[in-house]
């Protein structure tokens, strides 16, 4: 009985998470908004901008809010202002309506990332929390992969791509619901570290530099969401339904990298795994200079999504290890720095109507990436001199 309880009141939780998910569409939208207005790369560029802006923005205030109304109202709230963000083009289909409506999913997107997993341990035990927080991400994985596929579905099938949205939106009722009708019992709130005390934690050096590796692993996942179609368009001439299935494929081994990671790091150091994964995902960025065949392009694209899939959460590891005692403070500067994602569009946009082709895509997420082989070897050296010193 206890068991069917407890179930009855992770599921709704769980599917928040799928919700979670619908934010890594804008890579796939991104092409069909530029394609729809004739929007130029620069331009196109800032869509991804408008949903991940928000971290940097709200992800500290939205944890106040959460002590003061709840967890479980927290997320509904979230849910409520996705819906509204996903039947905006409905009600006028422009441009200006669609950065309105990515901004609305950014906003509802940070407050599920903030709520959703304190929530998670309301409804299962310690014991449990690992495995539920693993199917959470999953379940968030499932959704990044499905979102090209609603996307076609819905450009294909139902005639229009922005019919995607109110599929989008009624998913996001039924979880909005779902919530309302379970009670959940919330642990008391704990104090919520100020803005000042988060941002005080980057006076350490390594800390910067971890921040700053946060910002660029998640300025290339959505770079490369970004650029998988617009790739498969440009040098292979595939019509935008079927080159949004590139941005399936980046999420697909991304999911089969995440597993895979969960093993390896259970037997290799953090800087092994860190390191061998970083000089491949370079050396695959390189080859995608080259790469004009369909296939060598999915290829690459799923290779990528395999080598960056654990970056995050090894940098996370390695933040809170760092300086344990100021563990909270340490979760919520690595949640702003999901900002990244809206730096790395625009200036992949830029360079690439510089250049004229998506090779200046390439090299925004190179230089990227060669930050966190640099990262990791200044982190390194720092280990080193410390050594030293201490001997």
């Amino acid at each position: 009985m206890n068991k069917k309880h407890s179930l009855s009141r992770l599921l709704p939780v769980l599917f928040g998470f799928f919700i979670m998910g619908f934010c890594d569409v804008v890579g796939v939208a991104t092409s069909y908004v530029q394609q729809h207005f004739a929007l130029s790369e620069s331009l196109a560029g800032l869509i991804p901008s408008m949903v991940f802006l928000w971290f940097l923005l709200l992800a500290v205030p939205v944890a106040f809010w959460m002590n003061r109304i709840g967890r479980r109202r927290m997320v509904i709230v979230g849910n409520v202002i996705t819906i509204v963000g996903m039947l905006t083009p409905l009600a006028d289909y422009s441009f200006a309506a669609c950065l309105a409506a990515f901004a609305l999913l950014g906003i509802g997107n940070t407050i599920l990332q903030v709520s959703l997993n304190p929530l998670l341990t309301n409804v299962v035990d310690g014991r449990a929390l690992s495995s539920s927080l693993t199917a959470g991400q999953v379940i968030k994985a499932v959704s990044s992969f499905s979102g090209p596929f609603i996307a076609t579905f819905a450009a294909s099938t139902l005639g229009n791509w922005i019919w995607m949205f109110p599929i989008f939106a009624g998913a996001s009722l039924i979880s909005a619901l779902w919530l309302l009708a379970t009670p959940i019992e919330e642990s008391p709130a704990e104090r919520s570290s100020s803005m000042g005390e988060v941002f005080s934690v980057l006076r350490d050096r390594k800390i910067r530099l971890l921040f700053l590796g946060i910002v660029a692993i998640v300025g290339i996942d959505v770079g490369l969401n970004t650029l998988a179609p617009k790739l498969l368009i440009e040098r292979c001439g595939m019509p935008l339904e079927s080159a949004g299935y590139g941005s399936s494929v980046y999420f697909f081994c991304r999911v089969i990298g995440a597993f895979t990671g969960t093993l390896l790091l259970t037997r290799l150091s953090d800087r092994t795994y860190y390191f061998s994964h970083i000089l491949l995902g370079i050396a695959v960025l390189g080859a995608l200079y080259f790469a004009h065949s369909r296939y060598a392009i999915l290829i690459a694209l799923g290779t990528e999504g395999f080598a960056f899939s654990s970056i995050f959460a090894v940098i996370y590891s390695q933040a809170l290890k760092h300086m344990p005692a100021r563990a909270n403070e340490i979760s919520g500067l690595m949640i702003t720095g999901v900002f990244g994602g809206a730096v790395v569009p625009p200036l992949m946009g830029l360079l690439t109507d510089a250049v004229g082709s998506q090779a200046g895509s390439l090299a925004v997420l190179t230089l990227f990436a060669l930050y966190l082989l640099g990262c990791g070897l200044m982190i390194r050296s720092e280990k080193t001199e410390n050594h030293v010193s201490a001997r």
